[in-house]
């Protein structure tokens, strides 16, 4: 919800960030599968947040708040801003565990949700990332709901890294070169991050998991439904409200580092 808007807060319209969907898998029923979203600061060309760490400000000694001002939720948006997208959800990585009785069923069911933030690479710096002789590149025809382009032109494009079999798929566009720019930044954010976490396991074998426990497979939060209860397994509190939180944008926030 806080991407949507931009990184404004419910009924705030002054949001800084573009939301863009890269690609989305659905279910027989409608519900989701697996989703790829890039999430990019207005003021940068390629992200905001790629190798500088996750910051979309140009003072490269880190955050600088005012704090002079005593107005907080200023204080909030100043630092939103220089955080970047990466900066504010990077500690959203984890499994996501929701449960709920279906309303098809009088049970509690528990099902998860895998959540992986990686910064993006600024479009200025995929060609150098990503030599184009380490890249599989295949185009095809589009599959499913979509009118007469569906099956009628070659628009549908799969990007394989060849070192690593990192791949991406893309059809939601009906430009194949549209789709070709999405799966060229889904791959070098995936490879990207894949070097990432090797250096960092290179430096540090004696780590059980990266950042500090912030491994993705490791359960970060419940959301309990029937007992309206969130629960963050890694600070140790609870809040009442699911949908509250949800939907307001807060809950990034509550329960951030």
């Amino acid at each position: 919800a806080v991407a949507k808007r931009g990184g404004a807060e419910e009924g705030e319209s002054n949001g800084h960030w573009d939301v863009e969907v890269l690609s989305l898998s659905t279910t027989d029923l409608g519900g989701v599968k697996e989703a790829s979203l890039s999430v990019t600061s207005k003021s940068s060309s390629g992200g905001g947040y790629g190798s500088s760490g996750g910051y979309s400000n140009n003072n490269s000694t880190g955050i600088d708040i005012d704090l002079d001002n005593n107005d907080t939720e200023a204080q909030d948006q100043q630092l939103l801003q220089q955080l970047g997208p990466y900066g504010f959800f990077q500690y959203e990585s984890g499994v996501h565990r929701v449960q709920r009785v279906p309303i098809n069923d009088n049970k509690l069911q528990t099902s998860a949700v895998s959540v992986a933030v990686l910064p993006s690479i600024p479009d200025s710096q995929i060609t150098s990332s990503l030599p184009p002789e380490e890249l599989k590149i295949e185009t095809m025809r589009a599959s499913g709901a979509g009118g007469q382009h569906v099956n009628t032109t070659e628009s549908a494009v799969r990007i394989t890294h060849i070192p690593t079999g990192i791949m991406a798929y893309m059809q939601e566009e009906r430009s194949q070169h549209k789709n070709k720019a999405k799966g060229l930044k889904l791959v070098a954010a995936r490879v990207h991050q894949l070097r990432r976490e090797e250096a960092m396991q290179s430096r540090s074998q004696a780590r059980s998991s990266l950042m500090g426990g912030g491994d993705r497979s490791e359960r970060i939060r419940t959301y309990n439904y029937p007992q309206d209860r969130i629960t963050d397994h890694r600070c140790k509190v609870s809040v009442s409200g699911v949908g509250t939180w949800l939907g307001g944008g807060g809950m990034v926030r509550k329960f951030g580092p």
